[in-house]
Formats: C-alpha cells, sequence, structure tokens
C-alpha cells in the first residue's frame, strides 16, 4: 500500500491546509482526501505543485507499506 505522508510534509513545513491549498490551487476536500490517504490516483501536475509549494521530493510525499495480507 502507498502511504500519502502530506500531514508530516506540511508539519515540517509548519503549513496549514488552507495555505497549502492557496498555494497549489487544490481544493481544501481535494487536499484532505489526499491528506487521509483516501486518493486512488494522483495527477503529475498535482505532484509538481504540491512538491513546489513543500519544497520537497516525490519521495518526501510517498511510503510503500507492505500489505501485511501479502
Amino acid at each position: 500500500m502507498i502511504v500519502i505522508n502530506l500531514d508530516v510534509m506540511m508539519a515540517k513545513r509548519k503549513m496549514s491546509l488552507g495555505e497549502l491549498s492557496d498555494r497549489v490551487g487544490i481544493t481544501l476536500a481535494n487536499l484532505s482526501i489526499l491528506k487521509n490517504n483516501h486518493a486512488k490516483a494522483i495527477r503529475f501536475s498535482t505532484l509538481d505543485a504540491l512538491c513546489k509549494a513543500l519544497d520537497c521530493q516525490p519521495a518526501d510525499l510517498f511510503e510503500f507499506v507492505p500489505d501485511p495480507e501479502d
């Protein structure tokens, strides 16, 4: 399973969801979906905007966690 560590990066940058939404141009609802690991996919343009706003690499936002059932 891929875990999105958006909340971790936001905390490191001391950035609120509202501020990130303003910087990236993504709705609060869609950012919440990402932050709460409910997203099924992410566009490269969204990933690019998040990395620019958070000054990070894609690997900082994503983590692979093996599924215990496998």
